[in-house]
C-alpha cells in the first residue's frame, strides 16, 4: 500500500527542494535588470508596469523552469513505474522513497516531472517558430509594402492562398506520416531558414558596406548561426550537443512557421505602405540610399513596436496552438511529455482522476497569460513613443 505526504509537504518539496534554482535565477534576473531599467531600453521600461514585472515573472519562471528542468524533475518523464498507476499526489515511489508531489498518471508516470520537461519543448518550439515566422513575413513584407504593384500583387496572393486554407486541416495533412514520408517537411525548414539569413545578410551588407572588416565579423557570425540551425533542424544532429531535434518537432515546427507566416506578411506590408510616405524615407530616398536600405534601416525599425506586440500575441497563440495538435494526437509522439499530449492522456480518465490533467493545462494557461501581460504592457509602452 502506498504511503503520502502532506499537502503541505508537497508545497515544500515543489517551492522549496525543486524549484530553487528557478527562484534564485529569476531574483538575479529581475533584480539586475531593475537596478539598471534605464540602460536597458524597452526591456527597462517594462519594469516600471506592474503588467509588466507580472509578464516577465511568469515568463521566466517557465524559462528557467525549462533550463533547469534536468534538476527540477525528480522522475524520468517517460519512466513508468507500475505501482504509481494513477496515483494521487504526494504518493512515496516505494523504490526510491520520493514522492510523486502531483502524482501518476495512467501509465505510471510522473505528472510533475512531465509538465516541467514539457517546458523544454514549448519554449523550443513556440519562440523559435514565431521569430522565424516573423523573419518570412518580414523578408517578404517589406518589398511588397515598399514597391507595391505586381510585387505586392503576387506575394499577396501567396499570402491569402495559405490564409484562405482552414488551418487546422492545413495542420493535419502538414503533420501527417504521408507528408513526412515525403520529406517535404525537412526541404521546408530549409527553405524558412532561408530567409533569416537573407534578411541579416541584407541588414549588415546595406549598413556596412563600406567597413569590409566589421561586415564580414558579422557574416562570419550569419555563417556560424546558419550552420547550426541547419545541422540541428534540418539534420538532427546538433554540432554543440545543446538540443535534440526529432523529426516530429521539426514537422510541428514547419507547420506553425507555414501557417504563421502570411499574417505576420500582411501586418508588414500594411505597417510599410504607411511608414513609406513619411519624411525621414524621403529624406533617406533624397540622400540616394538603396532601397533595401530604406526599407531595412529606415522603415523597419519604426515598425517595432507593432511587430513585437504581434510576435508576443504569436507566441501564446503557437503555444496553444501546439496544445491543441497535442490533444488531437497530430503533434509530439504519444509518449512526449509537451502538455497538450499530457492533458490529452489525462483527460481520457477525468471523471475518476483530476491531477494528471490539472497542472498541465494550469502551466499552458499561465504561459500564455504571460504573454499577453507582456503584450499588453509592451503595447502601452509603444503608445507613449
Amino acid at each position: 500500500m502506498l504511503q503520502f505526504i502532506s499537502p503541505t509537504d508537497i508545497v515544500i518539496h515543489i517551492l522549496i527542494y525543486r524549484l530553487w534554482p528557478v527562484w534564485v535565477s529569476m531574483a538575479i534576473l529581475m533584480g539586475v535588470s531593475y537596478r539598471y531599467r534605464k540602460r536597458l531600453g524597452l526591456y527597462g521600461q517594462l519594469y516600471d508596469s506592474g503588467v509588466g514585472i507580472a509578464g516577465i515573472a511568469i515568463l521566466s519562471f517557465w524559462f528557467f523552469t525549462a533550463v533547469f528542468s534536468h534538476y527540477v524533475s525528480p522522475f524520468n518523464p517517460l519512466e513508468q513505474i507500475a505501482v504509481m498507476r494513477n496515483a494521487l499526489p504526494g504518493a512515496i515511489e516505494p523504490k526510491s522513497g520520493y514522492p510523486f508531489l502531483l502524482g501518476g498518471d495512467k501509465l505510471a508516470r510522473d505528472v510533475f516531472s512531465r509538465v516541467v520537461d514539457g517546458s523544454r519543448i514549448v519554449l523550443l518550439i513556440a519562440p523559435l517558430a514565431t521569430l522565424v515566422a516573423l523573419t518570412v513575413g518580414i523578408t517578404l513584407g517589406l518589398p511588397a509594402g515598399y514597391f507595391g504593384r505586381k510585387t505586392d500583387s503576387f506575394l499577396s496572393f501567396l499570402a491569402n492562398l495559405v490564409l484562405a486554407f482552414p488551418v487546422i486541416l492545413l495542420f493535419y495533412l502538414l503533420v501527417s506520416p504521408e507528408i513526412v514520408e515525403t520529406g517535404l517537411p525537412r526541404a521546408t525548414a530549409g527553405v524558412f531558414f532561408a530567409f533569416p539569413i537573407i534578411l541579416a545578410c541584407m541588414a549588415f551588407g546595406t549598413r556596412y558596406i563600406g567597413r569590409p572588416v566589421l561586415l564580414a565579423v558579422q557574416l562570419l557570425v550569419v555563417l556560424a548561426i546558419t550552420y547550426w540551425l541547419y545541422s540541428t533542424f534540418v539534420f538532427f544532429n546538433d554540432p554543440f550537443g545543446l538540443i535534440q531535434v526529432t523529426p516530429s518537432t521539426l514537422n510541428i515546427f514547419v507547420a506553425v512557421v507555414f501557417a504563421s507566416s502570411p499574417g505576420v506578411f500582411r501586418i508588414v506590408r500594411g505597417l510599410v505602405m504607411d511608414i513609406k510616405t513619411r519624411d525621414y524615407v524621403a529624406a533617406a530616398q533624397t540622400r540616394g540610399e538603396s532601397p533595401w536600405y530604406i526599407m531595412v534601416w529606415e522603415v523597419l525599425p519604426n515598425a517595432r513596436g507593432p511587430l513585437i506586440v504581434d510576435a508576443c500575441l504569436r507566441i501564446g497563440y503557437t503555444t496553444i496552438l501546439l496544445g491543441t495538435l497535442g490533444f488531437f494526437g497530430l503533434g509530439m509522439p504519444p509518449e512526449s511529455p509537451d502538455w497538450g499530449t499530457t492533458i490529452k492522456d489525462g483527460s481520457q480518465l477525468l471523471r475518476a482522476f483530476i491531477h494528471p490533467a490539472l497542472p498541465p493545462a494550469i502551466a499552458l494557461m499561465s504561459f500564455v497569460l504571460g504573454l499577453n501581460l507582456l503584450a499588453d504592457a509592451l503595447r502601452e509602452e509603444s503608445l507613449k513613443d
